[in-house]
């Protein structure tokens, strides 16, 4: 399955940040590959991701506690 990396709304985001991490967790996925995608995502999507220092609403919402921690082990915002 392809990853869209430009992102139209933060719950497309986090639907794609969701698929990433449960593809990885799953064993679908390498380490690497799932590192890569995340900081992809995050790179182009920056404005979706983080607001005022923090995680967006809805990405919290939609991506949960654990996959935000993954993300936290990822990105450097």
């Amino acid at each position: 399955m392809e990853i869209k990396l430009f992102q139209k709304t933060q719950r497309d985001l986090a639907a794609s940040i969701n698929n990433v991490i449960d593809r990885y967790w799953e064993d679908e996925i390498d380490e690497s590959k799932m590192i890569e995608l995340i900081q992809k995502l995050y790179a182009i999507n920056k404005s979706k991701f983080i607001k005022e220092g923090k995680y967006t609403t809805i990405l919290r919402q939609q991506c949960g506690k654990r996959r935000l921690e993954v993300i936290d082990q990822v990105i450097d915002y």
